[in-house]
């Protein structure tokens, strides 16, 4: 990932335990997501949750990033992808210095709440070595199988 980060703040600290709502619905735990949402994301041991990036009309699917809260947050209110650096520790946001932004057109959970869709307007190279998906020109042999 050769993008630059976005400016970020310390990522959110979910070692506390889940979140849960506060009286009037509202997230407590620091998350900055609606306590529904919030509640039902479920994250790996370092905060994060999948973020699989798909091209929204042609349905390629471009690249798997990573999100936490306010990641996801910036993601919602944005109109541009954020992700979370596992390796940097910092968030970043896609095209800050490549100019290949994505824009976000649909956001949705999976039925576990352990991955999350995101389906964007690709401008320019998804992945950081040029090419259009991550997955361009990597294909693994494998047995096709053949359904009745």
């Amino acid at each position: 990932m050769s993008e630059q980060p976005a400016p970020a703040p310390s990522p959110v600290d979910d070692s506390a335990g889940p979140v849960t709502s506060s009286v009037d619905g509202s997230p407590v735990n620091g998350s900055p997501l609606p306590a529904g949402l919030a509640d039902a994301l479920k994250r790996d041991s370092a905060g994060l949750v999948a973020a699989i990036v798909q091209q929204f009309d042609t349905h390629e699917v471009l690249m798997l990033g990573w999100m936490d809260d306010e990641a996801l947050h910036r993601t919602m209110t944005s109109g541009r992808v954020t992700f979370f650096s596992r390796s940097r520790q910092e968030y970043w946001r896609k095209g800050d210095t490549s100019g290949h932004v994505q824009w976000v057109k649909s956001l949705a959970m999976d039925c576990d709440g352990d991955a999350l869709l995101v389906r964007v307007d690709q401008v320019g190279a998804a992945c950081h070595t040029g090419t259009r998906t991550c997955f361009d020109g990597r294909e693994l042999d494998a047995v096709v199988g053949h359904g009745g």
